[in-house]
């Protein structure tokens, strides 16, 4: 594992990188991750058409402050002619990597064959890189999963056309797009992709929850990084943990209060961002993601959940008996939740 990463360009502090979460990796949540210095924070992903014209509500998507450097940006597309436009507002606005989405699985996306819907047409893929590639200086990469579906395994080839491209990084998801983010991930497919490579990096991604699960996952796929996508949910810290295990040293224990404070300072970075209403709705489900590390707390994220003001919220917590809350000891559970 390498202590400076280098991307084409950019020079990330380490290969512990924090994936872009549709929903969920808002600035709050970058925020906090920053906070613990992860190799890069991505943006959660963005579609070319919005983009191009300007709507203003997936602009806000990319709000980011000038200490979350290095920034990675994700594009959603299937359509070349739009390729580089997006890419060029996307390094106008500061980025420094610009990653493509060939994963996300859910059908609103795939329908029109973005996401992992390009698992399909793979020359495509190749194609859309080259039109981002040619028309920003910044570092392209590209997201990809296993395949289609069991029978359609396509993620060596898709490596070997996206380094033709000129991709200067690819991720791979060890699920296929029939999968979603259901049984485990198959971190063959990583290692596959990690030997058709000649130059372009592999990125590792899928059920990385733990520092020990990490360290499986270079030692299984000799991938160049990992990518973190659900383990970070309510566990910022995880590329700190990460790299400790890494140099030797023991990771750090955070019991139920430092969790506490964790929760709150997640909240207040809401609250500051949002306006009331959907900070409400926000709190609820960054909650989830606290509490599901503790024991005894179920009361505490009923209330969340019922509360009708964020203040409402805040005063649960303040008032919750947290002496009689423990420290759960079974990583599975962070993975609950989906991507």
């Amino acid at each position: 594992m390498k202590k400076v990463f280098q991307v084409g360009s950019a020079a990330l502090p380490n290969n512990v990188l924090y994936a872009p979460l549709a929903g969920c990796s808002d600035l709050p949540y970058r925020q906090m991750a920053c906070r613990w210095r992860p190799g890069i924070v991505y943006c959660e992903m963005v579609k070319m058409d919005a983009l191009v014209r300007h709507d203003p509500g997936t602009y806000r998507l990319l709000d980011y402050t000038i200490d979350m450097h290095p920034i990675g940006a994700q594009l959603c597309g299937s359509k070349p002619g739009l390729a580089k436009t997006a890419a060029r507002i996307i390094e106008d606005l500061g980025f420094d990597v610009l990653d493509l989405n060939c994963g996300c699985p859910v059908d609103k996306v795939t329908k029109d064959g973005s996401g992992s819907g390009m698992l399909r047409t793979p020359n495509l893929i190749g194609e859309m890189l080259s039109e981002m590639i040619s028309a920003v200086k910044i570092p392209v990469t590209v997201k990809i999963r296993a395949g289609w579906d069991e029978e359609h395994i396509n993620a060596a080839t898709i490596t070997q056309i996206a380094e033709k491209a000129g991709a200067k990084a690819i991720t791979v998801h060890g699920r296929t797009r029939a999968q979603a983010y259901k049984g485990p991930a198959n971190w063959d497919h990583i290692r596959d992709c990690k030997q058709a490579a000649k130059n372009i990096l592999v990125i590792g991604n899928g059920d990385v929850f733990s520092a020990e699960s990490a360290e499986k996952m270079f030692q299984w796929t000799g991938c160049d990084a990992v990518l973190v996508a659900r383990g970070a949910m309510g566990h910022p810290w995880i590329v700190e943990d990460i790299l400790r295990h890494r140099d030797g040293l023991p990771i750090q224990t955070r019991g139920v209060m430092a969790i506490r404070e964790a929760l709150l300072e997640h909240f207040d970075l809401i609250i500051r961002y949002q306006p009331e209403r959907r900070a409400l709705l926000d709190m609820r489900r960054v909650g989830c993601w606290y509490l599901k590390r503790l024991i005894g707390v179920k009361a505490l994220r009923v209330q969340i959940n019922r509360a009708s003001s964020t203040a409402e919220s805040l005063r649960a917590i303040y008032e919750f008996p947290w002496a009689e809350a423990e420290l759960s000891q079974d990583l599975s559970i962070v993975g609950a939740e989906s991507e």
